[in-house]
């Protein structure tokens, strides 16, 4: 029988900083709901903690449900995350914040039919997402809604028939994406701002990927790669 485990953590104390949360977590079926709610400087742990040395956030388990909201600037969440069918919702409203998150790296559990979802409102955030780096996830459905200027992107994905939204507004973003593996992907950009920067490579190995951008504004640079076990080439 699988447990249902609920962790509910708010911190909203607007005169201090540096609220902290730890968070180590073992079985299937968890739904976790983290909130940081005003205040500067705040750190959901894991991967590379400062401040108090923490570690992790780490979650481990099949069918799990993380819903992290930060509201404020300089405030970091890091993590590891094993789970199949894993469910993230990821709020971050402010600026100067720091993301950095992988799921299953080492495939314990295989990172399939991963569901999610980040918004982000504010601007010179950095985003960093790792999503089965030696493991194919299949049937993950991701979904970037971002508001702000000079926010930096940052995701790779190892997939199986991966399904991938990113909608962007505002000027100087930079969206770097690599998608791998062996069974192709859909990647959908729409972007609106100047002074925007695109890495993207659709790198599935002997077989299809699909690419559709929409992009409104002046200036900035663009690199598109598809190869399919090819020649290497570059921009």
């Amino acid at each position: 029988m699988k447990n249902l485990i609920s962790i509910l953590v708010m911190l909203s104390l607007s005169a201090l900083a540096d609220n902290e949360i730890y968070i180590d977590q073992s079985g299937d079926t968890a739904n976790i709901d983290l909130e940081q709610l005003g205040g500067d400087s705040n750190i959901i742990a894991g991967l590379e903690s400062t401040a108090g040395n923490l570690t992790p956030l780490d979650l481990d388990g099949d069918s799990l449900t993380l819903d992290i909201n930060q509201i404020g600037g300089s405030n970091t969440f890091l993590g590891d995350i094993w789970a199949d069918n894993f469910t993230g919702y990821f709020n971050f409203d402010g600026s100067s914040n720091d993301f950095t998150i992988q799921v299953d790296p080492s495939n314990t559990y295989g990172a399939d039919s991963s569901d999610v979802n980040i918004d982000v409102s504010g601007s010179s955030n950095d985003f960093t997402l790792d999503l089965a780096t030696t493991a194919m996830a299949s049937n993950t459905d991701l979904d970037w809604i971002v508001n702000g200027d000079g926010n930096v992107f940052d995701f790779d994905i190892n997939y199986d028939g991966a399904t991938n939204y990113v909608d962007v507004d505002g000027d100087s973003n930079t969206v770097n994406f690599e998608g791998s593996g062996y069974a192709g992907g859909y990647f959908y950009l729409d972007q609106t701002g100047d002074s925007r920067t695109f890495d993207i490579q659709q790198l599935s190995t002997l077989n299809n990927d699909w690419l559709k951008i929409i992009s409104n504004g002046s200036n900035g640079s663009v690199c598109i790669i598809q190869d399919d076990n090819g020649t290497a080439v570059g921009c």
